[in-house]
């Protein structure tokens, strides 16, 4: 070839080559789309759903990386990270062409949740017309939850399946979806316990133990509760997943993939049973009943058994559900488990009726009815991912119609008649406030009263109507009162989670309402803070060493029991301890039981958890040994020798009955054994009043709060020594009614009963709370009480 020939050659495949390289560089994914989207398998080993197989979230996080760089459909990104210094993250699915206009859809949303921005308030049919443009341009925005309760082990796993085929396939029903829905994929909010739980059953695996649940919460500080924290945001990965995801987008739907117990359906899906918190709005109580309804049908069709709707699971709480609160229907699927991966054989008659349905009846809200057999975690994850997929159809083939739907909540929330707000004020008001800012409330403060007839003080905050997520607000200022359902026999029918959620009592707040529009002679500031930020002691703790080993090189005195039976309720108490600065050491019950505990400590605290736990623990056989056994005879000698030494025994709520009957004290639970008939307090906040005169109510106002919840109530016996070795500290009113915001039956039984009691035992104390004290992290007004029994000397 001639040199010069050889020269244009050279330069033209340089031309190319260059060519290419800029081109990869400005579409990092248009050579992607040559390679192979991975299967699960190809990453993990085994294909998700496979018997007695669960993947690390290092191997989760792996596997979505790999699908973002093969996949021009899949963006995946970090947002934070979780309690225990994990990955936080989240893949955005979407076509090709949707993922390159995303800040677009962002906006299209943004618009359609506050439909002041349109103009509504000043031009409502031009707001229409251009909330119509808005739509017909729009995607249905779909956030999928899974893995918050870790020892649910199909839904992180079914996460990877669903991505898989929303990233590979080309079937017309896939590419409906991709073109018409924007799908937000957190394969768990909590992947802290996907690793909990996945070492322990490796560990226990070929074991007797094999598929029990780790004798651990699988959060490191809430456990299940962990889905109980949507509107008060205590935890790091309820802020990311809120601050990051779901404020961001404000999804129209939100599917939270979930596993329920062994001997019921097969499946739930909404409609939920009653009670529906009333702040619900209308349009999202249709949106869960038509979708819910449609991914039920489609399942049966499909040849699916065992599903169940309208029952088991109501709509009460927000604690559960931030979503219907912000114009998105939330659609809670519960999947029958299996013993985590390990499958399970059920009999036909083991079957046991849940409420609102019998799984061995068809009726019309359940069928066709399973026979029994074996279940497996293939059957798990096949659940659930033909509920997604069914989901996501329905909502592709009616974008518009979700879209509407969306907007006309966002309108009436701030175009409806407004004839009052709220004036909140009080020393941890600016708590709450923080809370309903991350929500997405508008809130203001007062910052001058310049007219007398004003009835303000500088300083108290307002939170006021015509604002998108008013009745998330609304739901959390508000006093509940929950309705009084019975069953055909006559008995209450418990709500699945509690009845109340009242911020302002429980954190001690004023709370009163101001007529709107506002009069003159205000000046307002409206609040833009970020949420406050609780302080860490982290930096206590030196590398190389856990935080029991910092406590003890500090010389921490207060010790924190923790059961081997996990106990929510220590989690959330090392919690707020934890954030508060009162440094406390775990101990176990082997540590009990060894004794010498007066040497090492003043202060020992039982949180709330049956007695029958607290003594006897797991039973032999159901766990290895050294989680067996409780406190025991031993643990019970031991405690009493601390107290009589001179140490104070805190117990909390049931634990309260524990000590009680352990150690012979002359006080009387009124309450213990009665049937729900004739008395009955399924998490609510009651009245109490308070001895202020004594130290442990010191700094409490004389008439406070109490978070009551399968509690106990005191009466002293009728014994005349029992008189010098008991104070109460606080009780439930003679004459008024006892209960302020929930559900209470049989509340004249507790009138005039003790509530918070003292009892002298040798040169020590034990201190019984008939509440729980630090309530989920929320029950501020009753802190000092558990902060000045600690200090007690």
């Amino acid at each position: 070839m001639p040199k010069r020939h050889l020269l244009v050659v050279t330069a033209l495949l340089i031309f190319i080559a260059l060519s290419i390289q800029s081109d990869a560089i400005l579409r990092p994914n248009a050579l992607a789309q040559n390679k192979t989207v991975p299967a699960p398998e190809d990453v993990l080993g085994f294909r998700p759903g496979d018997d007695r197989k669960l993947a690390s979230w290092a191997q989760v996080v792996q596997y979505f990386q790999k699908l973002d760089a093969t996949s021009d459909r899949v963006m995946f990104e970090e947002i934070g990270k979780t309690t225990m210094g994990a990955p936080l993250v989240f893949a955005t699915i979407s076509a090709p062409e949707n993922l390159k206009r995303l800040n677009e859809f962002k906006e299209i949303q943004r618009q359609l949740a506050d439909p002041r921005l349109l103009g509504s308030q000043v031009n409502p049919a031009l707001a229409d017309r251009k909330a119509r443009a808005l739509i017909a341009r729009g995607k249905t925005v779909v956030a999928i939850t899974c893995g918050i309760h870790s020892t649910e082990v199909g839904s992180y796993l079914s996460s990877m399946l669903i991505a898989h085929r929303l990233a590979s396939s080309n079937e017309p029903e896939i590419r409906e979806v991709l073109s018409n829905t924007i799908i937000l994929l957190v394969p768990s909010t909590n992947p802290d316990g996907v690793d909990i739980v996945k070492n322990w059953y490796d560990k226990t695996l070929g074991t007797p133990y094999e598929g029990a649940d780790p004798p651990e919460l699988y959060h490191k500080y809430t456990g299940h509760d962990n889905n109980r924290d949507w509107y008060a945001f205590t935890q790091v990965e309820t802020q990311l997943v809120v601050d990051k995801i779901l404020n961001v987008w404000h999804p129209q739907i939100v599917h939270d993939i979930h596993q329920q117990g062994t001997l019921g359906s097969r499946l739930f899906l909404p409609p939920f049973m009653p009670p529906v918190e009333p702040n619900v709005p209308k349009q999202i109580v249709e949106g869960f009943t038509e979708l819910g309804n449609y991914i039920a049908k489609e399942m049966r069709g499909a040849g699916f058994k065992g599903i169940t709707t309208n029952s088991t699971y109501d709509a009460w709480t927000p604690a559960r559900a931030y979503s219907h609160y912000h114009a998105g229907v939330r659609i809670l699927s519960e999947t029958a488990s299996a013993r985590l991966a390990t499958p399970i054989t059920l009999k036909f008659d083991q079957l046991r009726p849940g409420e609102g349905y019998d799984p061995r009846k068809e009726t019309s809200n359940f069928g066709p009815v399973w026979q029994g057999g074996e279940w497996h975690l293939r059957d798990i994850t096949n659940n659930m991912t033909t509920a997604a997929f069914f989901l996501l159809q329905h909502a592709a083939q009616n974008r518009g119609h979700w879209l509407q739907r969306f907007y006309e909540i966002g309108k009436e929330a701030v175009d409806g008649p407004a004839t009052q707000g709220f004036v909140v004020s009080g020393a941890a008001a600016p708590q709450l406030m923080d809370i309903l800012v991350r929500g997405g409330v508008l809130v203001s403060r007062v910052d001058g009263v310049t007219s007398k007839a004003v009835n303000l003080r500088v300083g108290d905050y307002l939170v006021l109507p015509n604002q998108p997520y008013y009745s998330f607000a609304k739901t959390l200022i508000e006093r509940q009162t929950y309705p009084d359902l019975r069953d055909q026999a006559g008995h209450p029918i418990a709500p699945y989670d509690v009845t109340a959620h009242t911020l302002p009592l429980l954190m001690g707040l004023d709370v009163s309402t101001i007529s709107y529009p506002l009069p003159p002679g205000l000046r307002l500031l409206r609040l833009k803070t970020s949420p406050l930020t609780l302080t860490a002691y982290a930096p206590l703790v030196r590398k190389g060493e856990t935080l029991n080993d910092a406590l003890r090189r500090m010389g921490s005195k207060t010790a924190l029991y923790k059961s081997h039976v996990p106990a929510m309720d220590e989690g959330w108490t090392r919690w707020v301890l934890f954030h508060r600065g009162v440094l406390a050491q775990s101990l176990d019950d082997a540590a009990v039981r060894r004794g010498n505990l007066h040497a090492k400590y003043d202060t020992i605290i039982i949180p709330d958890q049956s007695r029958a736990a607290i003594l006897n623990g797991h039973r032999p056989a159901t766990m290895p040994p050294e989680y067996t056994g409780g406190l025991g005879a031993e643990g019970v000698k031991t405690l009493r020798e601390f107290v009589e030494q001179g140490g104070t025994l805190i117990c909390l709520n049931r634990a309260a009955d524990f000590a009680i009957e352990q150690f012979k004290l002359p006080i009387r639970n009124v309450v213990d054994g009665l049937p729900r008939t004739d008395f009955f307090v399924p998490g609510s906040i009651l009245r109490i009043e308070l001895d202020t005169s004594d130290p442990i109510a010191k700094g409490m106002p004389k008439e406070s709060i109490a978070w009551v919840e399968n509690s106990p109530v005191f009466e002293i016996k009728s014994d005349p020594l029992a008189l010098l070795r008991v104070k109460i500290i606080a009780w439930y009113s003679k004459d008024r009614d006892p209960l302020l915001s929930g559900w209470l039956l049989g509340g004249n039984r507790i009138k005039g009963k003790a509530a918070l009691v003292e009892v002298g035992l040798g040169k020590g104390r034990i201190i019984l709370f008939g509440f729980r004290p630090q309530y989920r992290g929320q029950s501020l007004a009753t802190y000092p009480l558990l902060f000045n029994a600690i200090s007690l000397k």
